[in-house]
């Protein structure tokens, strides 16, 4: 069975970065996209960006996000990043790591609680 696993969460002072990582447990193939949500308490979850699979990999980000953070693959490896830059206390969240096979088929992680707080 395949296991997406999330690693680089903690506690971090506002202005402060974080790198995420997450990769599969077995090599998934035909993979469309691989992105990165967010869920904080009491919200819903939302997406924060994604990375297409092919050609250049062209990204999407959630507003609330560009220009702090960056998304990068690495599909040899089936494992997708997601670099924080100027965290706010807004982005306190678990982060959750996804990833879409052509035809629809998606897989998630257990998600790594990322922390923002002086």
């Amino acid at each position: 069975q395949v296991q997406l696993v999330e690693s680089g969460g903690g506690l971090v002072q506002p202005g402060g970065s974080l790198r995420l990582s997450c990769g599969s447990s077995t090599r998934i193939s035909m993979i469309n996209t691989m992105g990165w949500y967010r869920q904080a308490p009491g919200k819903q979850r939302e997406l924060v960006a994604t990375i297409s699979s092919g050609g250049g990999g062209s990204t999407n980000y959630a507003d609330s996000v560009k220009g702090r953070f960056t998304i990068s693959r690495d599909g040899a490896k089936n494992t997708v990043y997601l670099q924080m830059n100027n965290l706010k206390p807004e982005d306190t969240a678990v982060y959750l790591c996804n990833m879409r096979r052509i035809g629809g088929y998606e897989y998630w992680g257990q998600g790594t609680l990322v922390t923002v707080s002086q």
